[in-house]
Parts: structure tokens; C-alpha cells; sequence
């Protein structure tokens, strides 16, 4: 099972052998089993890493990240066929009705507003905690009235300040951006996997991303990363802090009946919407919960 998020930090070779990557640098080598590894992340810009090494991550569905000299998420690898059945995926892709597709946004909203204003409550928000609420019951069939934009105004002013703004380079911001890149990766992963492609999305449709669906399946995942800022203050994007965000994909959370780590959880959702979109009915979205 695919659980480990693996970060790489200082200058190393990386390569393969009998299963595991080994980890190669002046102080000592480890080795990780490739099936237990679901993300890896090389921060370093000093990391090689060999070509077959690349094909065993690929060939095993692991997400992988690369960030620039800056440390920030630059850039992932994905595999031109994720599944055995990927033409037939992709055509399911194309047939789904836009009826079907404004339904599925529209649960996907609601429960991204109700995740919010959980996380509004935990920091003792109760009026705006009920605004949410209501906001969250007001989602109409692609979210034609703007509930989600409107929720988002009150929610993050006050869970980081009336000044914050998502446009600004500092603040919380880092590492909201560091915790939302690996969330679409992991997001990417599981639509890849399953056979579809990430530039096609329901809601979504910028012509620059090339992650439309993935933006729209992660929209209930984003206030567990708003969540893990707040709580520990993080407004600077150092190591420890990437060790925190990173660290939220192995915590619990409840979903289709039973406790899950974020990870299993996205898996869980996103196979979910598909069976959604393909039966062209949302009630069959399984949508996770959080004891905060």
C-alpha cells in the first residue's frame, strides 16, 4: 500500500535496486521500498536521480515532485498512460453531460463551504461558522450564485485576518501554495491512475492549466491545509513547516464508514466522483469528515 510521502533535501544520488530507492549521499545510504511510497518530493537541485529509477516510479504510480532553487513545487512526472484502459477513460470523459457535471459541482461546493466552516468553529467562529452553514444549503447546480466565492471572503478573513489576501507573496501564503501543489499532485495521481487526464475538468476549463479536474476534485481537501497553517502559525515556508503540511496527508479521517489517512481518503473521493459522473448521479460521492 502506497503511504509514505518522501522528501528529499539535501544533495544525493538517486537510484534503483531490487525494489527500493536507494538514497545515496556523503553521510550514508537509505533505502525505501517503492510500494510503500506514494509521493516523493526532490527539493534539492543538486539531487541526480538515474533513468531507471524514473521508469520504476512511473511504472509504480508514485507522484513525483520537483521543486526549483527556491524550494517551491516546479514542476511533476506524469505518465502518458495511466491505465490499461485510458482511451476508453477519456472518451468517458468527453460523454459526460453537463447537467451531470453542474450536479457534481455542486456537491463538491457544498461540502467544500461545510469543511470550511467546520474549521471556522474549531477557532471558535460560531456567527460566521452558521454563515457558512447556510451558504453551503444555498449551492445551486454549478454553483450559479458564486456560494463558494462568497463563503471564501468570510472564511479566510477571518481565519487569517481581515488584511489577508491569497494574491500576496507573504503571510500564510507559502505554505498554503506548498500544501495546495501537493494536494493537486496527489489528486493528479489518482486521475492519471485511474485512466483520465487532468486538463479536462468539470468546472474548471482555464486553457493555461493543465490540472482543470484536478483543481476540481481537491476543493473539499483545501481546509485541511488551511487547518494545519492556522493551527501551527505557519507563515514562513521553512523545513519544518513543509514537515507539518506533508505530514497532514498521513492523518485520519473518516470516510464510506471507515477511518482513513488522507491519502486512502483522496483515492476513496475521487473514484467516487468518477462513478458519479459515469452513472450521472452525485449521490454516490463519498465525501470525507473531520473531527477537528
Amino acid at each position: 500500500m502506497n503511504f509514505r510521502t518522501v522528501l528529499i533535501t539535501k544533495h544525493c544520488k538517486l537510484d534503483y535496486k531490487m525494489g527500493y530507492l536507494v538514497i545515496r549521499s556523503n553521510e550514508d545510504t537509505r533505502r525505501v521500498f517503492l510500494d510503500e511510497i506514494a509521493i516523493l518530493i526532490i527539493e534539492n537541485i543538486a539531487v541526480s536521480i538515474t533513468c531507471y529509477l524514473l521508469k520504476e516510479l512511473i511504472s509504480k504510480k508514485i507522484k513525483v515532485i520537483f521543486c526549483d532553487e527556491k524550494r517551491n513545487p516546479l514542476s511533476e512526472l506524469i505518465s502518458y498512460y495511466g491505465s490499461h484502459d485510458t482511451s476508453l477513460k477519456v472518451q468517458e470523459q468527453f460523454s459526460w453531460k453537463q447537467q451531470t457535471k453542474n450536479n457534481v459541482w455542486q456537491k463538491i461546493v457544498e461540502n467544500k463551504i461545510i469543511q470550511q466552516a467546520n474549521v471556522l468553529k474549531k477557532y471558535n467562529f460560531y456567527e460566521e461558522f452558521i454563515s457558512l452553514f447556510v451558504f453551503s444549503k444555498e449551492v445551486k447546480a454549478g454553483d450559479s450564485t458564486n456560494r463558494e466565492g462568497h463563503a471564501a471572503k468570510v472564511y479566510f478573513n477571518n481565519i487569517f485576518g481581515k488584511e489577508f489576501t491569497r494574491n500576496a507573496s507573504s503571510d500564510f501564503n507559502p505554505c498554503l501554495n506548498f500544501g495546495y501543489g501537493i494536494l493537486l499532485s496527489a489528486f493528479n495521481r489518482e486521475i492519471v491512475s485511474s485512466g483520465y487526464i487532468t486538463q479536462v475538468g468539470i468546472f474548471h476549463k482555464n486553457q493555461f492549466n493543465q490540472f482543470n479536474f484536478s483543481s476540481d476534485l481537491m476543493e473539499p481537501f483545501r481546509p485541511l491545509i488551511d487547518d494545519v497553517v492556522k493551527y501551527h502559525d505557519l507563515q514562513v515556508l521553512c523545513k519544518n513547516a513543509k514537515y507539518l503540511i506533508l505530514d497532514s496527508l498521513n492523518e485520519r479521517v473518516t470516510i464510506d464508514g471507515t477511518k482513513q489517512t488522507v491519502l486512502n481518503a483522496i483515492k476513496i473521493y475521487t473514484r467516487s466522483v468518477f462513478d458519479a459522473l459515469n452513472s450521472n448521479d452525485s449521490s454516490k460521492i463519498k465525501f470525507y469528515t473531520n473531527e477537528l
